[in-house]
């Protein structure tokens, strides 16, 4: 009976600790999904800086459009890495101390990928916030050349007086 009670405990053991692996692996593989999201986010970033810069409008609203599918990508993996994280803090704050055998390398390498994660996050943040900078900067430009325009006294004020007349536009030729 006591080697039964032994197996029993040995087998929940073992399937604690591969539903233990699995989140693990499952956390890890997010991470770097998110952290590899942040760092296309980043590359796009940099890239719409320039696009920004040059004032190619068909560019830039590429690259907006771009923009919003990478955030919807990071949004998506973070609402699947929220509640993966509780299981994984969970998992770790059950592990005993006769338990620490069962800590696998993934367990090691889960606080590198968050501290990774969280500088891109916050780098993210800064080169978002200096691009609608340098975005509210060209518009403004762009605004002001639009009334230098507009002010303009040689500056062609509707149609021309020699389409406004009031004769008809087609001729019968053939009489």
């Amino acid at each position: 009976m006591a080697a039964m009670a032994e197996t029993i405990n040995t087998e929940i053991d073992s399937a604690e600790l591969a539903q233990r692996v699995a989140v693990l692996k499952r956390f890890k593989i997010l991470l770097t999904q998110q952290r590899d999201r942040f760092r296309s986010y980043m590359d796009l970033l940099e890239k719409q800086q320039s696009v920004i810069e040059s004032g190619s409008a068909e560019d830039l609203l590429t690259y907006v459009e771009i923009e919003e599918k990478i955030v919807a990508d990071i949004f998506s993996i973070q609402k699947v890495i929220d509640p993966l994280e509780e299981m994984y803090y969970s998992v770790i704050s059950n592990q005993g101390a006769g338990k620490t055998a069962a800590r696998t390398e993934n367990t090691d390498e889960v606080p590198g990928l968050k501290a990774s994660l969280e500088k891109l996050k916050s780098e993210a943040v800064i080169r978002s916030t200096k691009n609608k900078e340098l975005l509210s900067k060209r518009m403004l430009e762009l605004r002001q050349e639009i009334k230098t325009l507009r002010n303009n006294p040689y500056a062609a004020r509707g149609r021309s007086s020699f389409g406004e007349s009031n004769s008809a536009s087609l001729i019968d030729l053939k009489g």
